[in-house]
C-alpha cells in the first residue's frame, strides 16, 4: 500500500479558453472541479489504477468539506484531519495547445499541534504500507524543514519516503536522505544552483541530490522525458503526447506510475512516462485509468548530455 500526504490540499478548478489575452472577457469553453494538491493526486491515479493507497488530508472550512466529498465521492480511501483554516482553491486557464495559467491561493497555516496529528496519522495508516508519499507546497507558517522532520521520523519506522516538493523543502528534505525524491527541471535548477538547458545538466544536477542524500532521484522534463538515477545507473525515456489538454498534475501521475511499478529501474520509468502522458491528454487534473495508458509510446534510450531541453518540466 502507499500513503499520501499532502499537507496543503486544494479545490482545483480547470478552465479551458481558447487563448488568454490580459484584461480580456474570456469565454469559457468548458471548466472542471477536482481535488487537488500532489499527495491526492497521487492517490487519485493509484485508484484510478486499481493500486491500494490511502491519502491523508488535513482540511477545513466549507472547501475543505467539498473537498472530502469530492474525494469520498471518488471513492478514495482516506485519513481526513480537521484544521482550524479553510482548504484552499486553485484556479487553472488551459489553452488548446496546453499551455496552462495557474493561479494557486496559499493555504492556510497549520499549528505544531496539527502537525503532530497529522504525522500521527500517517504513521498509522503507514503500518502496513511500502510506501509513504510526502508532497507539495507548504502551507504558510509551516517550517520548510518539516517534509526534513517528517522523513526521518517514517523513515526511523522502516518506511520509504518519497518527496516531491520544491524550494527550501526539498533541499531540506533531501539532506534527511528520502528513499526517492521527484523534483522537475525548475526545481532541479532551483535546489542546486545550476542552469539545466541540456539533458547532460539535468542529470549532473540529480547526482549532486544524491551526492547530497536522496538515493533516487526522478528528475521529470516535461515534454522532454524524465531522467531517472538510481543505484549509479542513469535511464532516460520519453513520452510525446499527440494532444496535449493540460499539464495540471501530470507530474504526480508520474509519481504514481513510478511507485506503482515497483519503484525500480527502466520499468518503473516506462510506467511513469506512460502514466504521466496520458494525463497530460486529460481535462482539467483528472487522472489516467488503464484505458488511458499507452505504455508502447514510452521510448527508454541511451541518455546524450549534449540533447539539448526544450521545455521548462
Amino acid at each position: 500500500m502507499i500513503v499520501t500526504l499532502t499537507l496543503n490540499p486544494s479545490l482545483d478548478r480547470t478552465i479551458e479558453i481558447g487563448s488568454l489575452a490580459r484584461g480580456a472577457v474570456i469565454r469559457a469553453g468548458a471548466a472542471h472541479l477536482d481535488p487537488g494538491g500532489k499527495g491526492v493526486n497521487v492517490s487519485r491515479a493509484l485508484l484510478a489504477n486499481r493500486v491500494r493507497s490511502c491519502a491523508v488530508v488535513p482540511f477545513g472550512g466549507d472547501e475543505g468539506r467539498q473537498l472530502v466529498s469530492l474525494l469520498a465521492a471518488e471513492g478514495i480511501d482516506m485519513i481526513t484531519v480537521p484544521v482550524a483554516g479553510p482548504t484552499r482553491s486553485n484556479v487553472a486557464l488551459a489553452e488548446p495547445d496546453g499551455t496552462v495559467t495557474k493561479i494557486n491561493e496559499p493555504g492556510t497555516a497549520l499549528s505544531p499541534a496539527e502537525l503532530d496529528t497529522v504525522a500521527e496519522a500517517v504513521l498509522g495508516a503507514a503500518s502496513s504500507a511500502d510506501w509513504v508519499v510526502a508532497s507539495g507546497s507548504l502551507p504558510p507558517e509551516v517550517p520548510a524543514d518539516v517534509y526534513a522532520r517528517l522523513c526521518r521520523r517514517f523513515s526511523g519506522a522502516g518506511i520509504n519516503v518519497a518527496v516531491d516538493t520544491s524550494g527550501p523543502a526539498l533541499v531540506s528534505a533531501v539532506a534527511a536522505s528520502p528513499a526517492l525524491v521527484k523534483p522537475n527541471r525548475e526545481e532541479l535548477g532551483e535546489a542546486t544552483g545550476m542552469t539545466i538547458t541540456s539533458l547532460g545538466d539535468a542529470i549532473e544536477a540529480a547526482r549532486v541530490l544524491r551526492e547530497r542524500g536522496a538515493r533516487t532521484v526522478l528528475a521529470s522534463l516535461g515534454a522532454d522525458g524524465a531522467v531517472l538515477l538510481q543505484d549509479d545507473r542513469v535511464w532516460y525515456g520519453e513520452c510525446p503526447a499527440a494532444e496535449p489538454r493540460s499539464t495540471v498534475g501530470a507530474g504526480d501521475a508520474m509519481l504514481a506510475g513510478f511507485l506503482a511499478a515497483g519503484a525500480r529501474g527502466e520499468a518503473a520509468l516506462v510506467e511513469a512516462l506512460a502514466w504521466a502522458t496520458a494525463a497530460v491528454g486529460l481535462p482539467g487534473s483528472r487522472m489516467p485509468s488503464p484505458g488511458d495508458i499507452r505504455r508502447d509510446d514510452v521510448r527508454v534510450t541511451r541518455a546524450d548530455p549534449a540533447l539539448p531541453l526544450r521545455s521548462g518540466g
